[in-house]
């Protein structure tokens, strides 16, 4: 082979080389050190009421408590349902203490995922309506409401809080189903002697540096990875609208955004922050319209993040009332649970909170099909192995004709490297006699990249569909403890023998990324290497290297990948091995399994004399 081209295969080796560290040095590590919050030294309680102009201005709290102590004083109602519990505090009638009952920090199941927290502890998280009448707030963050029905907020038992200022009062009834939506049945009533003009806005508010609320919230799901969308979320006239974390708190514009930085929406939706797994938004009531935006006023002057939504006004005579019910979505982005609020509720779009990625067309059929298999073979581990087949079993023939492609390449090894010998010095000779060698046996040295080419966004689909489905998580498979994690197995705690963490194993410089190694991992070089023996092998020393080196690496990179998707992997190399090496046989190929088993039996054939 030609200098240059030694040259851009030993560049190309240096390059995955890179790859493998760089790897470790990104998705690896631990998390950064926490940024420290800007927040002012005021107490959520001894806030002031403000007007609307000034709800885009509110500053941070100081964090002085912990949940626990900022829950158990006065002034709050309980709630409990099938997957959420929590309270809710009178003062401003916020959701600001909420878990998710179903799901766990760890596999273990021993401490429920809090999404939701009170602004007076770190990292408060929050939601609730608001209402205005003009620029004054007549229901602001801190209003006094008073619980005047109900005792315990249930799916079957709503409460009531009332609301009695100037002219206005507010009868809100709370009520919450058996998942993860809270309604805001909101009676107003006009007791003065002039016309009121009063709109409801909506607020989703969160504290601290993102990197650091995503950690207290799910710290096995808040990786440092861009493949999952975590920031604003939302649907505004049947789009869907996202940013993420980092250049939305840095004020960077939304793309479409109006001057204003609002955006109407006539046709319904909602609006809010989400994580990988969970969401906090607001569902304003469908059949008016509303204006969703992001309070940047508060992010310029190191306050919180919060984003509103803003329904169109509704007018009261002295004496009227009427009745608005605006909702608030708290809770775990199950498939299933949002489809149900996208059909049944006439949630537009509910289901794309999943964040499906450009990938869409692949990614949501994958998702159906997985989820359907999981429903028949009783797991997700299983449905993975049979999902395979059937994504490979359309890809047969085009395979066949790759696979028939490398036996005719692989006939022709000894011819090409007489030819190699005999034109050394004449390299543009040796390339016509080759590409005439091609021609005569019908053999294309391209005919074997076929197959990756379908791979690739195959695999880059069920990648994305497994990382970003909560269906995923914490799901068992054999020895597996969470197929959306990596392969808890390591060469260094004995795959599993000895009581260490593998995760702590790969923590140690350098000999970690060795011994941190899975057996998922391991079975995917294996079945690499496997798959490569059968490809004619190049004839070139310094390509061969880089060719035979490429599963130890990939095995390294595949080694943080989430336990689900290696054993996809490894599956369907075990199903291509099986049928590349039956078409090589049945094309008269020698392959180097083949010879070993006959060296195994005695049955090597020998050289002619």
């Amino acid at each position: 082979m030609e200098k240059q081209d030694q040259r851009n295969f030993l560049i190309a080796m240096a390059l995955m080389v890179a790859f493998v560290f760089g790897y470790q040095k990104v998705f690896m590590e631990p998390a950064q050190k926490r940024y420290e919050a800007q927040q002012a030294a005021i107490k959520a309680e001894e806030q002031p009421e403000v007007s609307a102009s000034e709800l885009s201005n509110v500053p941070a709290i100081a964090a002085t408590k912990t949940v626990e102590e900022a829950i158990s004083g006065p002034g709050r109602v309980k709630f409990e349902a099938d997957s959420v519990d929590g309270s809710i505090r009178l003062a401003g009638s916020r959701i600001d203490d909420l878990s998710l009952r179903k799901h766990f920090l760890t596999v273990e199941k021993t401490q429920e995922v809090r999404l939701f927290r009170p602004e007076s502890a770190e990292y408060g998280y929050f939601a609730t309506y608001y209402w205005a009448d003009g620029k004054a707030l007549v229901a602001g963050r801190n209003s006094p409401w008073v619980q005047v029905g109900g005792r315990e907020l249930t799916p079957s038992t709503p409460i009531t809080l009332r609301l009695e200022t100037d002219g206005l009062t507010i009868d809100r009834t709370i009520s919450v189903d058996k998942d993860y939506m809270f309604s805001f049945e909101d009676t107003l009533i006009n007791t003065g002697s002039s016309e009121r003009v009063v709109r409801a806005i909506g607020s989703v508010e969160r504290h601290g540096a993102y990197k650091d609320f995503l950690e207290v919230t799910d710290p096995g799901s808040a990786t440092a990875s861009n493949l999952a969308h975590q920031g604003l979320m939302g649907v505004v006239d049947g789009e869907l609208r996202m940013k993420k974390y980092k250049p939305l708190l840095e004020l960077k514009k939304i793309d479409g955004e109006t001057a204003e930085g609002t955006f109407p929406s006539s046709e319904g939706g909602w609006w809010g922050l989400t994580d990988k797994y969970w969401m906090g938004a607001l569902v304003p009531q469908q059949d008016r319209e509303f204006d969703a935006s992001v309070n940047k006023k508060a992010i310029a002057t190191g306050g919180p993040l919060e984003v509103r939504t803003e329904s169109d006004a509704i007018t009261l005579a002295p004496g009227a009332s009427q009745t608005v019910q605006n909702r608030i979505f708290a809770g775990a982005k199950r498939f299933q649970v949002l489809q149900d609020y996208q059909n049944k509720e006439g949630i537009p779009r509910m289901v794309d909170a999943i964040d499906w990625g450009w990938a869409f067309f692949l990614t949501k059929p994958f998702f159906y099909v997985l989820e359907y298999l999981a429903g028949v073979l009783g797991s997700f581990g299983w449905a993975i192995l049979a999902f395979t087949v059937l994504v490979k079993l359309p890809l047969v023939p085009l395979f066949n004709t790759s696979y028939k492609s490398m036996a005719k390449m692989k006939k022709l090894q000894e011819p090409m490297k007489e030819l190699n010998e005999r034109f050394a010095a004449d390299p543009q000779r040796k390339q016509q006699e080759i590409m005439k060698l091609y021609k005569q046996e019908g053999a294309n040295p391209l005919g074997g990249c076929l197959p990756l080419v379908v791979t690739i966004p195959v695999f880059y689909a069920l990648y994305k569909t497994l990382y970003v489905t909560l269906e995923m998580r914490h799901t068992p498979f054999l020895f597996l403890k969470d197929l959306s994690a990596p392969d808890p197995t390591a060469i260094g705690n004995l795959f599993g023998l000895l009581p260490w963490a593998a995760s702590d194993i790969k923590a140690i410089p350098v000999i970690g990324m060795i011994i941190g190694i899975g057996i998922l991992p391991l079975l995917y070089g294996a079945t690499m290497a496997s798959l490569q023996s059968l490809n004619p092998a190049p004839t070139d020393p310094t390509q061969k290297m880089v060719i035979r080196a490429m599963p130890i690496v990939f095995m390294f990179v595949f080694g943080s990948f989430a336990a689900g998707l290696v054993l996809y992997w490894v599956w369907s190399n075990t199903l291509s091995f099986a049928q590349q090496y039956f078409i090589m046989r049945r094309n008269g190929v020698d392959t180097e399994l083949g010879k070993t088993i006959s060296r195994w039996l005695g049955r090597e054939k020998k050289p002619a004399a």
